[in-house]
């Protein structure tokens, strides 16, 4: 029993590893994509960092990535930011693909 029980285990490990490194995957590439929207929406300073805060807060509306994709949507829509959804999808992308890099070198 103690080789099923140690296969359980290690199951439940990575599993709780690959939720975390997710996590901090998706939260990586929302504080990424909030500085990229904040300098396409003329953001300098003390307003850049705060606007990523509220871009990676904006996550914790609902599960997966549509509520982050709508406030930037909405933000850049505001401001007449000629940014189409296919450009910010692609680029949510492109993030995710580059946070993951980042913490895996880390």
């Amino acid at each position: 029993m103690s080789e099923l029980d140690n296969r359980r285990d290690a199951y439940e490990n990575k599993f709780a590893h690959d939720a975390e490194l997710k996590f901090k995957a998706e939260a990586r590439r929302n504080k990424l994509l909030g500085h990229w929207a904040a300098e396409l929406l003329g953001k300098s300073g003390d307003e850049v960092n705060e606007y990523a805060k509220e871009v990676v807060r904006s996550d914790f509306d609902e599960p997966g990535d549509e509520d982050v994709f709508r406030k930037i949507r909405a933000d850049f829509d505001a401001a007449s930011i000629g940014q189409s959804d296919e450009q910010v999808r692609n680029k949510m992308d492109e993030l995710m693909a580059t946070a993951v890099d980042q913490i895996e070198s880390e």
